[in-house]
């Protein structure tokens, strides 16, 4: 409950700060942006994504690589005996446990690049917002995440996508 007033306040405050903002700028020249749909038309995250799917698929491939031998070991040690057995299992869970560090390691590397490159296109569209604000004189652009209502006249998501990938 103590949540949901905060967020009240908050969004209470914000609006009122918003239209003093607006009240005192006389003509103010407002936009937004739809900052989800810019980020998935924007070419570098396509490319991004084909080349993270391409890096998930070889390391899916190395996966079952190990998968197979852990499945090989285990047949082979059907026919084995029972002092025999004991030896292999050992092997086996050895690469088990190979297997699931192997797992980890790609599962985290792939998200830490995935995370790097989003931050770095996070970036780059909002250093592409700020140089179009400031060419064409706006006093705000919001996301349209925090927007209750806009006209879609004012809506430069276009504008943006196609500036960052005139960019590229």
């Amino acid at each position: 409950m103590k949540v949901f007033r905060f967020t009240i306040t908050i969004f209470v405050l914000s609006i009122f700060t918003f239209g003093c903002l607006l009240a005192n700028a006389g003509e103010a020249k407002i936009g937004y942006i739809n900052l989800g749909k810019t980020f998935d038309e924007y070419e570098k995250t396509k490319e991004f994504d084909q080349s993270l799917g391409r890096k998930g698929e070889k390391k899916e491939k190395e996966r079952e690589k190990l998968v197979d031998e852990i499945k090989k070991l285990k047949d082979e040690m059907a026919l084995l005996s029972v002092k025999a057995k004991d030896k292999k299992q050992v092997i086996i869970d050895e690469k088990i446990k190979n297997l699931q560090e192997f797992d980890n390691e790609s599962r985290n590397e792939l998200k830490e690049e995935r995370d790097t490159m989003v931050r770095d296109i996070l970036k780059e569209i909002d250093d592409v917002i700020q140089a179009y604000g400031k060419k064409h004189s706006y006093t705000a652009i919001l996301n349209d995440r925090v927007l209750v209502y806009g006209d879609e006249t004012i809506d430069i998501t276009q504008d943006i996508i196609n500036t960052l990938n005139k960019k590229r």
